[in-house]
């Protein structure tokens, strides 16, 4: 057989960092990790190929190559997505299609010979039976979750890691919190279930022998979700990983808000290497918490709490939410001023939306509140159901929150107070690559000289050059993403 991996074109988005990426001459901020474990999982005597729409020109030849087309991707590809099946069934090429999006909506697509739905471990082996049996399926799915242990080393090798701003891996699946709007305890189930540390480590080694260096998302639901084991067991060895090689990756994850009230835990993870953290505050209302379903935020001080990790060595970066049926008018001035108290200068806020198959989806149907299919995009000002918030009103405050931590002067000042705030783990390394020479270089051109509101940023190159030093290259990582959310937010 010969296999065609394909995954779909990202759109600019928050999370795309479009605008970014051309500073440092890559053209994805990661690669697709699902479909390199999928590639592992077909037999070995096959011929496997991979097209990433987003860092590689994708053909006709390609599509015309293959005998099946694998196609995975997220709610935010659904557009690429659709016109990728068109393409191989004009061409006559059959499409295989799984992965998150292909798992909760694949009634929404045509075209599609062969759906592996849920997690391709169970439901990938089946198909494949079938299909040496001439007696292949149109869907293929499970209510099992599978032993993670078994699954198999991702195939780095067909990628073309240049071109990727970091690499990723996985070591859980799944998450001990349920809040109403998210789909991963739907996806994975509630209970994280764990690589061993032999697996994770060999995964690491694999990407080091690679000759990869540098950022390396740990793409978990919630990396802490079992904290007793990665205690026990993952962290003390992966420091003495790290020292062994020098620290070759600093690592990026995702966790829940928690991880401020173990000291311990905190300082193994940065000991270990891992310095940038995404985590889910969505609001300061207390009401909305408690309306989603998000126990671990409450009865803390969120400020408190998100200072403490930047002053232990993480850059904290926030996801923020309006639109839930608990808040007021109030609740976008009290977005704006915690995010500025908070120092958190990635701020991802967007509009709630209900994905397919969530508790939040099942409510709004249950209430005739359902308008539409979640399109991935909680940053493009639609909503998939009817809010109790006047939605005139609703769009008018996200505007305006999303136009004001995004000014250059509140960016400006709420970088600053970051700067002030984080501690840079021992690790981290000041040495300036040539690449980054000519990032500072097109920087100084672009937010020095042509863009509007420029004093801010010489303001900024001032305060990290005489103020703190050591964190000069950060804080300019740091305009460059600002200069991305600029973009992002003018479409707002």
């Amino acid at each position: 057989m010969k296999i065609l991996l394909v995954y779909p074109e990202t759109p600019p988005s928050f999370w795309s960092f479009t605008e970014a990426l051309k500073f440092v001459s890559k053209k994805s901020p990661e690669p697709p990790l699902g479909l390199i474990t999928v590639a592992a999982l077909l037999p070995k005597d096959w011929e496997k190929k991979l097209i990433d729409v987003n860092v590689s020109k994708f053909k006709n030849e390609h599509i015309l190559w293959a005998d099946y087309v694998f196609l995975s991707g997220m709610n935010i590809h659904i557009k690429s997505f659709k016109e990728i099946i068109r393409r191989c069934n004009t061409l006559g090429t059959k499409v295989v299609a799984g992965g998150p999006l292909a798992t909760t909506q694949f009634n929404d697509f045509l075209g599609v010979d062969h759906f592996i739905l849920n997690e391709a471990e169970i439901t990938l082996p089946q198909f494949l039976k079938d299909l040496k049996n001439g007696n292949p399926k149109p869907v293929y799915t499970s209510d099992r979750y599978p032993d993670i242990t078994l699954s198999p080393k991702p195939m780095w090798e067909l990628l073309d890691i240049k071109k990727y701003a970091s690499l990723s891996l996985q070591y859980s699946r799944g998450c001990p919190y349920d809040c109403e709007f998210c789909s991963i305890t739907m996806l994975n189930g509630g209970k994280p279930r764990t690589k061993t540390f032999k697996q994770f480590i060999g995964e690491l080694e694999t990407i080091y022998e690679l000759g990869w260096r540098g950022p390396l998302s740990i793409v978990d639901d919630n990396f802490i979700g079992n904290k007793r084991k990665l205690k026990n067991e993952v962290l003390s060895g992966l420091i003495n990983w790290s020292k062994q090689k020098k620290y070759p990756f600093n690592f990026i994850t995702e966790v829940s808000i928690n991880l401020a009230d173990d000291e311990q835990l905190m300082d193994m993870m940065i000991e270990s290497g891992f310095n940038s953290i995404f985590v889910g505050i969505e609001t300061p209302n207390d009401e909305s918490l408690v309306e989603c379903g998000k126990a671990q935020n409450l009865k803390r001080n969120l400020v408190s709490s998100v200072e403490k990790l930047q002053k232990h060595g993480f850059i904290v970066s926030g996801g923020f939410i309006v639109g839930f049926d608990s808040d007021t008018p109030k609740v976008f001035e009290e977005q704006i001023n915690f995010i500025q108290k908070s120092g958190i200068v990635s701020a991802m806020v967007g509009l709630l939306n209900a994905p397919t198959g969530t508790k939040l989806f099942k409510r709004m149907k249950n209430e005739n509140r359902l308008l539409s299919i979640f399109g991935g995009d909680n940053m493009d000002g639609s909503m998939n159901f009817i809010p109790r918030m006047n939605y005139s009103e609703l769009i008018s405050g996200y505007s305006k929150v999303i136009k004001t931590i995004y000014s250059q002067k509140e960016y400006f000042y709420r970088l600053k107070h970051f700067l002030h705030n984080y501690k840079m783990p021992v690790w981290s390394s000041n040495k300036i690559r040539f690449t980054e020479i000519k990032a500072f270089l097109k920087l100084v051109w672009l937010l020095g000289t042509l863009e509007k509101g420029k004093k801010y940023f010489w303001k900024l190159i001032a305060v990290s050059l005489f103020k703190y030093p050591e964190k000069f290259p950060l804080a300019m990582t740091m305009a460059v993403y600002g200069y991305h959310y600029r973009k992002i937010a003018a479409r707002v």
